[in-house]
């Protein structure tokens, strides 16, 4: 997908301030039994079209009005995902202004995850 420029700007922006981790990072985290909170933040038609495996879905439309309720200590990890990385970087941007500590960004996003044949719920 070909997005604006404005747009890229804003996510490299974002970018700036959130730290990424890659899926294979991620994947290796779910095989050693970590806990964290492994967060879809696409839209609802995303989600329901399959996830990664493990997932919980908070749209990147209401994740700063419902995370605190689903996720209520600040310290805990946060990995946040989309479709390709940009979402994700602007929502854990905010998450961490909210005061959360441990926010990373999936890079390559659901995209990156499918092409490596990872884990998929329906």
């Amino acid at each position: 997908m070909k997005h604006s420029e404005a747009f890229v700007k804003l996510v490299d922006d974002a970018k700036t301030r959130v730290q990424e981790i890659t899926p294979e990072e991620v994947l290796e985290k779910q095989k050693k039994g970590e806990r964290f909170h492994f967060v879809d933040v696409r839209e609802d038609r995303e989600w329901n079209e399959g996830r990664a495996q493990g997932a919980m879905h908070m749209g990147r439309g209401v994740i700063e009005r419902d995370v605190e309720k689903n996720i209520p200590n600040k310290s805990d990890l946060l990995i946040l995902y989309c479709g390709g990385g940009f979402r994700s970087a602007l929502a854990a941007d905010n998450i961490q202004k909210m005061g959360y500590t441990n926010v990373l960004s999936m890079a390559g996003g659901m995209r990156l995850w499918r092409e490596l044949n990872y884990p998929e719920e329906k």
